[in-house]
Order: structure tokens, then C-alpha cells, then sequence
């Protein structure tokens, strides 16, 4: 059953309680409906819930972020019931702390597929909820052009998923749907310009540009 109404809507996947839960605020503050996906619904219900008693409207949704199927009904599904998405921010990373001289194939691959691959499935199931002016958002690190050796599959993540969002914001473009990955050059702290709120503050600004003025590369450097 469709819940659809004139509130546009902004989907995380990968939320948390950090930065996740921060860019959701941003977004509901300018009366988007914030749909957290987590791990599981259980481990979403409290981020909706804090934005809930702060006045927003949001929900919180469980995603298996390594089964694609999963991940385009569970993206469908919100299209579903709300009759839209006019954000879609894909958010997760794989952290697997091992040297390159013991990393195996398969284990690159399933963070790749993980971190990155994940978008794929995502925004097929999003797309025919998405209208002109909808966004793909991606969260980009400095990962992707200054890898640590003691998590390299990191990187592989951050750059797989920058080159996609180059490819999917070419794809999309002929529909006004844009996408762009905001790359943040700096490690996420308690304090200062690399805490959830300011990141949260570039993310809107990307995604709030004109078509005229837009790149689908942001950096943020703090």
C-alpha cells in the first residue's frame, strides 16, 4: 500500500548512529521523510526514533547489505510506500584490517562488493521512484587516493564507488536525476570540522545544487 504524499524522502543505507544519523537530520530538517537502513530494523528504530522526538518524521528499516536482492526489495519497498525517493545515499564500507601479503581474491571481492557493488542494486530498485531533481549521494573517502596498507581493501571501496557514480550520474542525467559521491579528506572525529554536523551540512549542499552547476566529485576537506 502506497503511503505516497508531497514530503519528499531521503533513504540511508548503512546508517549509524554517527554520520549516518547526522546527514538524516540535515536532510528531515528540510522536511524530507529520513528512512534509516541498518543492519536490522531493530538497530534502526533508535536513530528514527531520536529524529521522531526532535519533530521529524522517520523510520528505521533492516538491509543486508551483502545480499543484493535483499537491498533492491527492502530500496523497493520504500519507493512502494511512499510513492518516491528523492534521495537515495549510499553510505557503507567494509573495514577489514589485514596485510596486502595475506588478503585474499575473495576477500578484496566481498568488501568491493560490499562497499561499492552494493549501489548497483540500489539504485536500479530506486530509479522508478526517482523523478527530476532526485539524487544519488554517495559517501567518498581519501581512501580512494591515499590507501592505508593496513586496510587496503578500503580504498579499492572508495575508488570503485567514485568511478560508478561517475557512470551513473552520465546514466541519469537524460532523466534530471543526478548523482554525485562527496569524498571526505579527513578521519570522522568527536570534535571539530570532521564531526557529523558540518559533513552533513557539505552533503546538502551538494545534492542541492543546480544542474547547471554540478560535478559529480565533491571534496570536503573541513
Amino acid at each position: 500500500m502506497s503511503d505516497s504524499s508531497d514530503s519528499p524522502v531521503y533513504v540511508v543505507l548503512g546508517a549509524g548512529p554517527g554520520l549516518g544519523l547526522g546527514v538524516a537530520r540535515r536532510f528531515a530538517q528540510e522536511g524530507y521523510v529520513a528512512v534509516l537502513a541498518g543492519r536490522t530494523a531493530d538497530d534502526a528504530a533508535p536513530w528514527a526514533a531520536t529524529l521522531e522526538a526532535e519533530g521529524h518524521r522517520a523510520e528505521g528499516v533492516g538491509v543486508d547489505l551483502n545480499d543484493p536482492a535483499d537491498i533492491a526489495s527492502v530500496v523497493g519497498a520504500i519507493g512502494e510506500r511512499h510513492g518516491r525517493i528523492d534521495v537515495l545515499h549510499f553510505n557503507p564500507s567494509a573495514w577489514r584490517e589485514k596485510s596486502l601479503l595475506e588478503l585474499t581474491v575473495a576477500e578484496l571481492l566481498e568488501d568491493v562488493a560490499f562497499g561499492a557493488g552494493g549501489l548497483l542494486p540500489a539504485v536500479q530498485a530506486a530509479q522508478p521512484h526517482m523523478s527530476a531533481g532526485a539524487r544519488v549521494l554517495v559517501t567518498g573517502s581519501a581512501a580512494a587516493d591515499t590507501p592505508s596498507p593496513s586496510a587496503p581493501t578500503l580504498g579499492v571501496q572508495k575508488a570503485a564507488v567514485r568511478n560508478l557514480v561517475t557512470s551513473l550520474d552520465k546514466t541519469l542525467a537524460p532523466e534530471g536525476v543526478r548523482a554525485v559521491a562527496v569524498q571526505i579528506n579527513g578521519v570522522l572525529a568527536k570534535e571539530g570540522p570532521f564531526t557529523p554536523p558540518p559533513i552533513a551540512e557539505a552533503m546538502w549542499a551538494a545534492v542541492s545544487r543546480p544542474d547547471d552547476a554540478w560535478s559529480p566529485h565533491v571534496s570536503y576537506n573541513g
